[in-house]
């Protein structure tokens, strides 16, 4: 049996994430563009995959949605550098953008509190039961997170860290 992996060319696991995928806006001024993600080894009966990037280190009791991306095709294994540009003209057909917690439909990049510790940015992939994840377009991260997991036949992560 393969194992199931997330990677990406661009941020290594345990790796400090580069600048260029910082926020632009809060007082950070990165470029604001998601990676390239890539993953292999889904187990026999995928339909769907999720990927969503999650900070628990931001100081907000709840940690820290920065990307959720849902109903991305079995036949998908790697989101391009930029998939999560507004409008999701870079993802792939039917996959859908849930808003994130700057209040957006698209990556939202890394802007931790300047002086904190390095947050720990985790980034995951689900693969899925069902091709489709039945929550509306404005469903929250958390109502989103609750219906991938309820689906999720396995899943892969990396962490990376970013501060300022």
């Amino acid at each position: 049996m393969t194992a199931f992996t997330l990677t990406s060319p661009d941020i290594a696991d345990g790796s400090t994430i580069a600048q260029s995928f910082e926020f632009d806006g809060f007082g950070c001024s990165g470029r604001n563009q998601s990676p390239v993600l890539r993953w292999s080894g889904a187990p026999e009966g995928t339909k769907g995959f999720a990927v969503n990037v999650y900070d628990p280190d931001a100081p907000t009791g709840s940690g820290f949605w920065h990307w959720y991306v849902i109903d991305l095709p079995a036949s998908v294994s790697e989101l391009p550098a930029n998939a999560g540009a507004k409008g999701g003209a870079h993802l792939p057909n039917g996959a859908r953008q849930i808003r994130n917690d700057y209040g957006q439909y698209a990556w939202g990049g890394m802007c931790p509190p300047p002086g904190d510790k390095p947050h720990r940015y985790i980034f995951t992939v689900h693969a899925l039961s069902v091709e489709r994840i039945d929550v509306p377009d404005d469903a929250p991260a958390a109502l989103t997170g609750f219906m991938v997991n309820a689906h999720t036949l396995a899943k892969a992560s990396f962490t990376a860290t970013y501060g300022r």
